[in-house]
């Protein structure tokens, strides 16, 4: 359960990364009829003609740009989160959560509640499993 926590995770990232990516550029402001992309030059185009304000403001609030830099933190936040085993302990800890092992009325077993929860949005998605659910 600890590696596959983390490399379901990494993909479910990945697949943001890559829709993110096809995106293109930022959305950078709300139109008439919808959000306007930022293109060629001076020339910008709608998009998603949306109907209501706060859909239109949704979109341009969760831009590609801030979704890349958002993958990138939760990424950085794994890389913190690793397990790692004391002497004679059969089941992992979390690097980072783990130092409250010493006190024992805390067990932090692997993965950790942070890795949990940074899973936790994609739960609708194919693979999740409930048993990773904080």
């Amino acid at each position: 359960m600890t590696e596959e926590l983390v490399q379901w995770l990494g993909e479910q990232l990945d697949e943001d990364e890559r829709t993110a990516r096809r995106a293109g550029d930022s959305f950078r402001q709300i139109g008439e009829t919808g959000v306007i992309v930022a293109a060629e030059g001076d020339r910008a185009e709608e998009c998603a003609s949306a109907n209501w304000a706060g859909v239109a403001e949704h979109i341009v609030r969760h831009d590609p740009a801030r979704v890349l830099r958002e993958i990138d933190a939760k990424r950085q936040i794994l890389a913190l989160h690793i397990p790692f085993r004391v002497d004679g302990d059969p089941w992992p800890g979390c690097s980072t959560c783990s130092w409250r092992n010493d006190m024992e009325d805390l067990q932090v077993q692997y993965p950790c509640a942070t890795l949990r929860l940074l899973a936790l949005p994609y739960a609708d998605r194919p693979g999740y499993r409930e048993e990773w659910r904080p």
